[in-house]
């Protein structure tokens, strides 16, 4: 018992404790990230026939090498990246890509730089490596990256900086001077810059996706990570890549063969194939979400809430204060699954310290009728909230519960 009372105790995620609380009340899940509409039935047929007519065995460690050359060119016609196969190392999803690269990149003692609000793999993932993490926070509401505190964080421990453009939950992205301006710092500070960028094939109204090996002084000491799950909506799938220059792909992929090894090889196939579709293909899939989004934001900007600008993801984030609603996202969140029978997540989760409270990421990848539906609980919630002028307490969450506070004006 003396090695079993040692383990550490078991973390469950915000994602888990809302997509639980939301299947136990029958409430719509709004929380987690992932489509309920129909799939379409390209990727997953090329799956099929490449189940029963390609091979089932093991691939080569680093990826199927027609995905590795269908990764680069997407790469080049989609973003104008020139990319080499061999740069190129197939993963079982973004997060082992993530996993692989901080474990290549990162010694003990090393200093790596986190920008919050931030995906929940990256602190525990350097946390193993046994770097130390320096946190620099997102500046609500345009959610802008202060350069200034950037740089302030950097010292001559700093090994990595890890980003996430475009981010979730804010649904914005970098830009080009910002990326350069990153790129100036890593040159001279001589550092490696981790970019998650899993959420590229998702943005709206026209906005480019700009990556970090778009920029030339980073394109030798990045790391872009890439998602099949994320470009075409299948979640489940979990293959996922890194780009890097040919030392640092290398690198990690000498960890990816110690983590998960290779990625289900039929799977390799039929991304292979979905990626050699037409831009057609991937602006109408493009078109759906955008629907949707403007579905969602429409229905709950004209029952108050106040949703602030994104480019990309799958998500909005409603401002709290902003919508008439106490800036205390725990708890609203709570009592928004438990009385509004809606479910979304804290803005809140995506810190590790010093926490931006006033914010709420719903998910809009859904159905019309789902969408309709959840927008009428949300308005009607925050009707009966305002009208009874405060929030309770009660979270019935793992985390602690905030304080009740009052509605306030917007900052």
């Amino acid at each position: 018992m003396t090695a079993l009372s040692s383990l550490p105790p078991p973390t469950v995620t915000i994602f888990e404790q809302m997509s639980g609380l939301a299947r136990e009340l029958g409430a719509i899940n709004l929380g987690q990230g992932f489509p309920d509409m129909p799939e379409d039935d390209t990727l997953t047929g090329a799956a099929v026939r490449s189940l029963t007519g390609r091979s089932n065995q093991y691939p080569p460690m680093r990826g199927l090498p027609e995905l590795r050359g269908a990764i680069a060119g997407w790469y080049g016609a989609a973003q104008g990246l020139e990319v080499a196969p061999e740069e190129v190392v197939v993963t079982s999803g973004g997060t082992e890509a993530l996993a692989a690269s901080i474990l290549a990149l990162v010694r003990p003692g090393d200093e790596v730089i986190l920008v919050q609000p931030l995906y929940d793999a990256y602190l525990p993932l350097v946390q193993r490596a046994g770097g130390i993490a320096r946190l620099v926070s997102l500046t609500p509401p345009d959610w802008a990256l202060p350069l200034g505190d950037l740089e302030a964080a950097i010292t001559p421990k700093t090994r990595l900086l890890i980003l996430n453009t475009p981010n979730n939950p804010t649904g914005t992205q970098l830009d080009r001077a910002t990326l350069e301006a990153i790129g100036a710092l890593a040159e001279r500070h001589d550092f490696f810059v981790l970019s998650d960028e899993v959420w590229e094939g998702m943005l709206y109204d026209g906005a480019e996706h700009i990556s970090v090996l778009a920029i030339p002084s980073l394109r030798g000491r990045a790391v872009k990570v890439g998602s099949a799950g994320k470009i075409f909506s299948l979640t489940g799938w979990k293959v996922g890549w890194v780009v890097a220059a040919p030392a640092i792909a290398a690198a990690i992929a000498d960890r990816h063969q110690f983590i998960t090894f290779t990625t289900a090889t039929p799977l390799q196939w039929a991304v292979a194939e979905g990626l050699a579709l037409p831009s057609s293909w991937f602006a109408t899939h493009r078109a759906r979400y955008a629907h949707a989004r403007q579905r969602l934001v429409s229905a709950l900007t004209a029952g108050g809430f106040s949703l602030l600008p994104a480019q990309g993801t799958w998500f909005v984030v409603a401002d709290l204060a902003a919508s008439g609603l106490p800036a205390d996202d725990v708890t609203v969140a709570t009592r928004l699954i438990r009385e509004g029978g809606v479910a979304s997540i804290p803005v809140s989760a995506f810190y590790a310290e010093a926490p931006e409270r006033g914010y709420l990421r719903l998910c809009f990848a859904k159905q019309d009728a789902t969408l309709d539906e959840a927008a009428a609980r949300l308005v009607r919630f925050r009707t009966g909230q305002r009208t009874i002028g405060r929030i309770g307490c009660e979270t019935g969450l793992a985390a602690p519960a905030q304080p009740c506070k009052p509605a306030h004006k917007h900052r």
